[in-house]
């Protein structure tokens, strides 16, 4: 048996059929909602059975069915120095040996979050926590509980996790919940606003309703709608006007956080934000996750402060030491101009094949994080990327999976290049994309 995937004036592609994935999703289909633990995994409208991973190595993943891919997922961008690293392995074996976990307080987590005040200087202390969610949850309770105010900004098409507060969209004149199970009270303090759209922003800091705003969150760098940079002068326009209205500024970095450099995106761009959401790669692929920020709104925290938090395996040990075998690797001297070398290898002969042949596509890029959008030659705001080629994306996620190279199974989401990658597969990978284009 084998797939079949067709492109109009291409040839049709076959490769084999994978038996022991169909077989393993079948099951997971009667014992997990929709097959999947998380929703993107499911590749709907790309694959008829998800990849259903067995190992990794490197730059690269093999199924249960012994097919080899190039990844370029990489746990979501967690796993920046590849796939069972072995400075990660070795210390996580060590770790594991004297108990994976306690419930209570240990030296390692004390050492990581140095390591993170150390790197990034806005953090003056640091709460770790298990997820991006988990953070980002904190960091606005912190928010509202430090300025006495309810209200919040977000901006369309940025991701905070899945917390109530987050899954809003903007309507006529209120926002309104995007998941059945969220009361539309729940966000009724949540301002939805276009990204890179100063008009709006000015309009409301200008308005009553900017001394009912306890903070303004957001990804500095937006990569869950793809890869979109903020507008040149947004950022520090941000910093000034939350400063100007008594309301903190927080960056969600749990992305950005430790890849585009050792202070993430606050250093790249030179912004000092109140509360910082970091993810990924401090777990060296494990959960873990941690908000931090000025020492007065952290104190607030319990048990200090009247603001609760806590979580069984906040400061997981296991996860710790990855995080601390990643966070060493990283600060090694050259590590993010190598990595942004790679970047450049495989960004930049793309983008030269669109600009040369005046192609409807446009590849984004900030580091090591990358989109390849098709059908739109810029892409500034959610409504953009939602424009995408929807139709072509699929014919190209399919290609590319069919000749081992796996990249996130949405149009709307970053590629992560790792220290793993090798210039053979960076160019291997250029020739398909490439190639496609030129279909």
């Amino acid at each position: 048996m084998h797939f079949l995937f067709e492109k109009k004036g291409d040839c049709t592609h076959y490769f084999s059929m994978r038996p022991f994935s169909t077989a393993i999703y079948e099951r997971a289909s009667l014992a997990i909602p929709g097959g999947v633990n998380s929703p993107v995994r499911a590749a709907k409208g790309l694959l008829p059975v998800p990849l259903i991973v067995e190992k990794g190595k490197g730059a690269k993943v093999w199924d249960v069915d012994g097919h080899s891919y190039i990844d370029y997922c990489m746990s979501w961008g967690a796993l920046i120095l590849g796939h069972a690293d072995p400075g990660i392995c070795s210390l996580v074996s060590q770790r594991m040996e004297q108990g994976s976990s306690f419930g209570i307080a240990t030296r390692g987590e004390v050492e990581l979050a140095e390591e993170i005040q150390k790197r990034v200087p806005s953090m003056e202390k640091v709460r770790l926590v298990s997820s991006g969610t988990e953070a980002t949850m904190t960091a606005l309770r912190l928010a509202r509980a430090y300025t006495g105010r309810s209200k919040f900004v977000k901006f369309i098409g940025h991701y905070h996790g899945h917390a109530d507060p987050f899954l809003v969209r903007a309507g006529s004149g209120a926002s309104f919940a995007t998941s059945r199970g969220v009361p539309n009270a729940t966000v009724q303090e949540t301002i939805a606003l276009p990204f890179n759209d100063f008009s709006v922003l000015r309009s409301l800091f200008a308005s009553p309703v900017a001394s009912e705003i306890a903070a303004v969150i957001l990804e500095p760098v937006a990569a869950n709608m793809g890869v979109v940079p903020p507008h040149p002068d947004l950022l520090q326009f941000l910093r000034e006007e939350t400063k100007r209205i008594g309301a903190l500024l927080i960056f969600d970095e749990v992305i950005t956080g430790f890849r585009l450099s050792l202070q993430g995106a606050q250093g790249v761009f030179q912004i000092d934000p109140d509360l910082t959401c970091l993810g990924k790669i401090i777990g060296g692929g494990f959960p873990l996750a941690a908000v931090g920020g000025k020492r007065e709104i952290l104190d607030l925290l319990s048990p200090l402060g009247d603001v609760y938090q806590a979580g069984t395996l906040s400061g997981n040990p296991v996860a710790v030491a990855a995080g601390l075998a990643t966070l060493k690797a990283i600060a090694l001297p050259g590590f993010y101009e190598e990595l942004e070398r790679k970047s450049k290898r495989l960004a930049l002969p793309i983008q030269e094949a669109i600009d040369r042949y005046k192609l409807p596509a446009t590849l984004q890029r900030v580091g090591s994080l990358l989109t390849l959008f098709l059908g739109q030659k810029e892409v500034r705001s959610e409504e953009e990327a939602k424009a995408c080629d929807f139709p072509l994306f699929a014919r190209l996620f399919q290609r590319l999976f069919s000749r081992g190279i796996y990249i996130p199974p949405s149009p709307n989401e970053a590629w992560f290049v790792s220290a793993a990658h090798s210039d053979e597969e960076i160019d291997r990978t250029v020739a398909e994309v490439v190639d496609f284009l030129m279909l």
